[in-house]
């Protein structure tokens, strides 16, 4: 089963259940943003892919996108002088792009199948727990060496997204992740890649912070 998603590339990851800001003010996109509120796009959503040649801004930039992407759920739309918004969003479903439309419509809008994870097998969910416990110790000393602080951590059924989504990971590993379609090795993954980036801190005694994945700073389309 396909449905159709209108898309939105940009230079980032969105992870399922993290928030994403994004800064509109390409005319493209300001009409995807009218369309969104207006209710002319009633489920209020679009799909983010990650740009995997080329850039954000000006047409034909992005000259090679990834195919699997997550849904971007409009929380909220902010109105700005000339017609810029914005936007608070947040990630739901991942999905992969099946085919990519650049005519009906200003901005792109692309067929897509929205993708699940496999079940895990009944051996390894005795073995969930454990890895869970051992990402957090990985994300903990992460974000001790990275900011000296000790986090609080919920353990619930997105735990690998949400490590992720608080540490300054390329989007190469972010991509990783999204595309990972098993939590139990999405937990291996972040356990791995929080370790690698503790003890690339310890060694530079410096975070080596991707300008891309600031999250602190808004997205610009």
């Amino acid at each position: 089963m396909t449905t159709t998603l209108p898309l939105f590339p940009l230079g980032t990851v969105l992870l399922p259940g993290t928030s994403l800001p994004l800064h509109v003010f390409e005319p493209r996109y300001r009409q995807l943003t009218v369309d969104l509120v207006t209710g002319k796009l009633p489920e209020r959503n679009f799909g983010v892919l990650a740009i995997r040649q080329g850039w954000e801004v000006g047409p034909g930039n992005a000259t090679a996108l990834h195919d699997v992407g997550c849904e971007a759920l409009l929380n909220d739309a902010k109105p700005l002088p000339d017609g810029r918004f914005d936007l608070a969003t947040t990630g739901g479903r991942r999905f992969r792009l099946v085919e990519l439309d650049t005519e009906s419509a200003p901005y792109l809008v692309g067929r897509v199948e929205w993708l699940e994870d496999t079940p895990t097998p009944a051996e390894l969910t005795e073995l969930t727990p454990l890895l869970e416990e051992g990402a957090v110790a990985a994300f903990r000393r992460y974000r001790a060496a990275a900011f000296e602080d000790n986090p609080t951590v919920a353990v619930n059924e997105a735990l690998s997204y949400a490590l992720a989504n608080d540490c300054l990971l390329t989007p190469d590993d972010r991509q990783h992740l999204l595309e990972e379609r098993s939590e139990v090795r999405r937990l291996r993954m972040v356990r791995k890649m929080m370790h690698r980036e503790a003890g690339i801190i310890a060694a530079l005694h410096a975070v080596p912070a991707p300008i891309a994945e600031l999250g602190h700073l808004p997205h610009r389309n």
